[in-house]
C-alpha cells in the first residue's frame, strides 16, 4: 500500500483531473470531516491574519479576504505590488505540510494561508506565475471550511472554462504547465457563505531568495 493509502486510506488519492495544457490531480477527504472542523477553528484562532492592500490596475485596494504567509526564513514573496514578510512554522502548520509533502511526493517552503470570511471574499483572475515559484511551479492547495468555486479559464481562450468545488477537506495538486496557460479565480458568491481557510503550500526557487 502506498504512502496516501497509509495515511488517508485506500479511497484517498489525487486523480488526474483531464484539463488541457495542464497537471492537475484533486481528492476530496484529505482529512475526514471531524478533523476538518478541528483545524479549521485552530487555524481560524492561532493565525496572524492580516488584510493586505494590493495594487490592481495601477489603483490600490484592501484585498477582499485575509492572508497569512508562513515559511522558512528567506521565503518572502512578492505579487501584486505587496512583499509578504514571511512568518515562522507553527508546530500546526508544519504538521500539515509534513501531510502534504507525503501524499503528493513534493517539498514544500512556505504556505500562503487565505482565510475567506464570507461570500463577500474572492479572489480574482490571476496566475501564480512569480519569478520566485520558478518556470513551472507546484502548488498544494488544501480547502478547510465551506465550499467555494475554483475557475479556471484558459489564457487564449481555446478550451471551456473548468469549475471544480473546493470542498472542506479537499486537495489540489496544480503542476507542470498549469500556471502558463491557465488562469484561477475564487468568485464572489450571491448565496450566503461560512468562513473557508485556503492553505497553498509552495516552493520559493532558491535563485530568486539569493541563498
Amino acid at each position: 500500500m502506498d504512502v496516501i493509502s497509509d495515511l488517508f486510506g485506500a479511497s484517498s488519492r489525487l486523480e488526474p483531473l483531464a484539463v488541457p495544457d495542464a497537471d492537475l490531480r484533486f481528492m476530496h477527504g484529505f482529512y475526514p470531516p471531524d478533523e476538518c472542523a478541528s483545524l479549521l477553528a485552530a487555524l481560524l484562532e492561532q493565525t496572524p491574519w492580516r488584510q493586505e492592500r494590493i495594487e490592481v490596475w495601477g489603483k490600490v485596494h484592501d484585498q477582499p479576504r485575509l492572508t497569512s504567509w508562513h515559511g522558512d526564513p528567506g521565503t518572502d514573496y512578492t505579487y501584486s505590488g505587496v512583499t509578504l514578510a514571511t512568518c515562522p512554522w507553527t508546530p500546526l502548520l508544519s504538521r500539515l505540510r509534513s501531510d502534504i509533502e507525503q501524499a503528493t511526493g513534493h517539498r514544500y517552503n512556505s504556505v500562503l494561508l487565505n482565510l475567506y470570511r464570507n461570500e463577500h471574499d474572492g479572489v480574482g483572475w490571476h496566475s501564480d506565475n512569480e519569478r520566485e515559484l520558478g518556470r513551472m511551479p507546484v502548488i498544494a492547495s488544501l480547502s478547510l471550511g465551506e465550499t467555494r468555486s475554483f475557475r479556471l479559464r484558459h489564457r487564449e481562450q481555446k478550451h471551456a472554462p473548468v469549475n471544480i468545488a473546493l470542498t472542506d477537506g479537499s486537495l489540489l495538486l496544480m503542476a507542470g504547465a498549469t500556471q502558463r496557460n491557465w488562469q484561477h479565480a475564487i468568485p464572489k458568491e450571491r448565496r450566503e457563505k461560512g468562513p473557508r481557510i485556503n492553505l497553498t503550500f509552495r516552493q520559493i526557487a532558491q535563485s530568486a531568495r539569493g541563498d
